[in-house]
């Protein structure tokens, strides 16, 4: 699942593929953050497309890390991107119950949020993955609170109070999170080709 040491130098696929998975979880702290900040504000300037255009880039930057990560066992690769199909099923499913509006359908059936579980899952599957790797302690506690903070907003536990800090929460171990990520050598994410299945 990667390791900090060079197994074999690195083709120019293998650049480009973790230069691109490392892009997804870039984006992916970048919207979250972006999400976070337009909560914030309360501005009559955003509305709820601005939201909308947000929430389809999360799922394209969370899907291009689900793509192009480099793991050991072919079945968790395999997992993860049925989970993203999953998560898919869920937009289409957010977009009937919005009228075609992903923050419609949040907005006005909080309980709808469920059916973001299985994007939040391929994210947290992957901050858990790094964490395991590499000593990212942040990248555990994202993929706990992030399912969770999903569920008390289903169920109504969260005011809005609540909801805003618990995404501010997110975006900062998200943030800090990439930052120790991305700075890595791009050989830690490939490690031992030979043991892939």
């Amino acid at each position: 699942m990667g390791s900090q040491q060079v197994f074999q130098p690195l083709t120019r696929e293998d650049k480009i593929t973790v230069v691109l998975y490392r892009i997804g979880i870039i984006l992916s702290a970048l919207i979250i953050s972006s999400l976070a900040y337009l909560l914030s504000i309360a501005n009559p300037l955003v509305n709820n497309a601005h939201i909308d255009i947000l929430g389809y880039a999360l799922f394209a930057s969370v899907g291009m890390s689900v793509f192009f990560i480099h793991l050991y066992i072919g079945k968790f690769k395999t997992f993860l991107k049925n989970l993203y199909y999953v998560g898919l099923v869920g937009l289409a499913a957010l977009l009937y119950i919005g009228n075609r509006s992903l923050s419609g359908a949040l907005i006005h059936e909080p309980s709808s949020t469920l059916l973001l579980l299985p994007l939040s899952g391929c994210l947290g599957f992957i901050t858990a993955k790094e964490a395991f790797c590499f000593k990212l302690f942040e990248g555990y506690l994202l993929a706990m609170i992030m399912p969770i903070y999903l569920l008390l907003i289903a169920v109504g536990s969260l005011a809005n109070q609540g909801i805003f800090f618990g995404l501010i929460l997110i975006a900062v171990m998200l943030v800090l999170f990439t930052i120790r990520k991305v700075t890595m050598p791009l050989a830690y994410d490939i490690g031992d080709k030979s043991a892939y299945q």
